[in-house]
């Protein structure tokens, strides 16, 4: 194997396809990217920790093609400290590599190309074509609720939930659950679960591609391939059956309150400051006619802020973890929201004033009464 190439257009390629690639792995290969060039000019990189598996193309000019397993780690930082100019790269015997730029010349050790994993093809049962700005969206509105605890099963997962009208995305830890909602025409109803990791890294993948202003998704009962460009993601669904969000939201509630989401985001992130870590970033919230008042305390002292607002219903003092909250108000860009409370230890449901775009359930926290 024998090519040249651009710098910068391979230090891309290979920031692409390194997020597939995991230090976790006790297997060698796996923390390796496997490069094939090919005699149309083209060098195709692959990564996989076997969950995500990334492949990208790059235009380049081949001398002799071939095939190799190089450090992913070693690899990138070598070519990304190389000046941007051509790097000439060619396999020796025993999948020795050498890279020549200018003066540089290194020479690492790879690993025979046979060994790496098939990414391989999937049984196309649905293609779905989503716009890349609308599902960026959804996945910033939702992801950041899925669990991170591995060892919490299916919740570390976002569903997505393609029904007639509506394609929608909903998360959640236990402590709060965020359900994100677009209007789109769906063939058939069907459902899948991606891990919020591998989402979120599709997401910085989508977020560097220019040109395209539609993703396709191929699917099939265990599997899902996104297409953008130059690019194929290969993922696993997680298998199981989600919790019924449906039956988790609530019916009904007996106060509602009308807020600036600004002025409440700036408001709770003032007094979070003195909302300890150890007290669950503990913030109270006292609805008292019209307005919000939101106190914090601790050993370094106290905090009391207040929002003005539209309610109805009765007064309520209620606590919250501020992060959780905060987390809803920073990814909602709406100029004002509603909440919807019942009792104090009842969840909180942030929406829309009109419709139902999103919908976000936080868990109180319990607040002493004196």
């Amino acid at each position: 194997m024998k090519f040249t190439c651009n710098q910068q257009s391979l230090s891309k390629a290979l920031n692409t396809v390194s997020k597939a690639v995991t230090s976790r792995t006790t297997i060698p290969i796996l923390k390796g990217i496997l490069l094939e060039a090919s005699n149309d000019n083209t060098l195709t990189l692959s990564a996989s920790d076997l969950d995500l598996s990334i492949e990208k193309k790059i235009e380049v000019s081949v001398e002799e093609e071939g095939s190799v397993v190089v450090s992913a780690r070693l690899f990138s930082d070598i070519i990304r400290k190389l000046p941007n100019e051509d790097i000439e790269i060619e396999e020796l015997e025993n999948n020795n590599i050498i890279i020549r730029c200018l003066s540089s010349e290194f020479m690492i050790v790879g690993l025979p190309a046979e060994e790496f994993p098939n990414i391989g093809e999937i049984n196309e049962e649905q293609k779905i074509s989503l716009e890349k700005e609308l599902l960026k969206e959804m996945i910033k509105k939702t992801s950041f609720a899925a669990s991170i605890d591995e060892s919490k099963g299916i919740i570390v997962g976002v569903l997505i939930e393609m029904e007639e009208d509506s394609l929608n995305m909903v998360a959640l830890d236990g402590f709060r659950m965020a359900v994100t909602r677009e209007n789109m025409k769906n063939e058939e109803n069907r459902k899948i679960i991606i891990s919020a990791r591998i989402l979120n890294e599709i997401n910085k993948i989508i977020s560097e591609t220019e040109e395209q202003k539609e993703i396709s998704v191929i699917l099939d009962e265990k599997k899902a391939v996104f297409l953008l460009e130059d690019t194929r993601i290969v993922l696993r669904l997680l298998e199981g059956d989600f919790i019924k969000y449906k039956d988790i939201l609530p019916k009904e509630n007996k106060v509602k309150v009308k807020v600036s989401r600004t002025d409440l985001l700036n408001s709770i992130e003032r007094a979070s400051l003195l909302a300890k870590e150890g007290k669950n970033n503990l913030i109270k919230l006292s609805i008292f006619r019209d307005k919000v008042i939101i106190t914090s305390r601790s050993e370094e002292g106290n905090v009391k802020e207040e929002v003005f607002i539209e309610k109805d219903g009765t007064d309520l003092d209620i606590g919250f973890n501020s992060k959780y909250i905060l987390d809803v108000l920073k990814v909602v860009t709406d100029s004002q929201v509603v909440m919807e409370f019942n009792t104090s230890v009842s969840p909180c449901l942030i929406k829309p004033v009109e419709g139902n775009a999103y919908e976000y359930l936080v868990l109180p926290v319990r607040i002493s009464t004196n």
